[in-house]
């Protein structure tokens, strides 16, 4: 069965990381060739700088580990973190528990009586 998975790179290092130029490996930080930031992109760029990234589903879930791993270092890791991802996760269940119940919930405020 053929698949676009590299399996020989399962669980090592990016094949763009290299110990000497980069130093110690940081989960957070992308490896790659180094492109504009999403912010700095004019809308006429747009659809130019969409095309220049790479897609597809082990790219997506690379891209939300570093997202993970930049959150972390952040909020949790810090010596004094405090209780800010405590209220991050909170509110980000709680929104996710609302969406998954909305079709429940929708029909409630046509009603008359509870």
């Amino acid at each position: 069965m053929a698949s676009g998975i590299d399996w020989g790179n399962w669980g090592r290092y990016p094949k763009e990381y290299n110990p000497s130029v980069h130093g110690s490996f940081d989960p957070a930080r992308y490896y790659g060739k180094a492109d504009t930031a999403f912010g700095d992109v004019k809308i006429g760029e747009l659809g130019a700088w969409v095309s220049r990234r790479e897609k597809g589903p082990v790219k997506l879930a690379q891209m939300i580990g570093r997202a993970y791993w930049r959150w972390q270092h952040k909020y949790v890791l810090p010596k004094k973190a405090g209780v800010a991802p405590f209220f991050q996760v909170t509110c980000l269940a709680m929104a996710f528990f609302y969406a998954i119940n909305y079709p429940k919930l929708k029909h409630h405020g046509h009603m008359k009586y509870h």
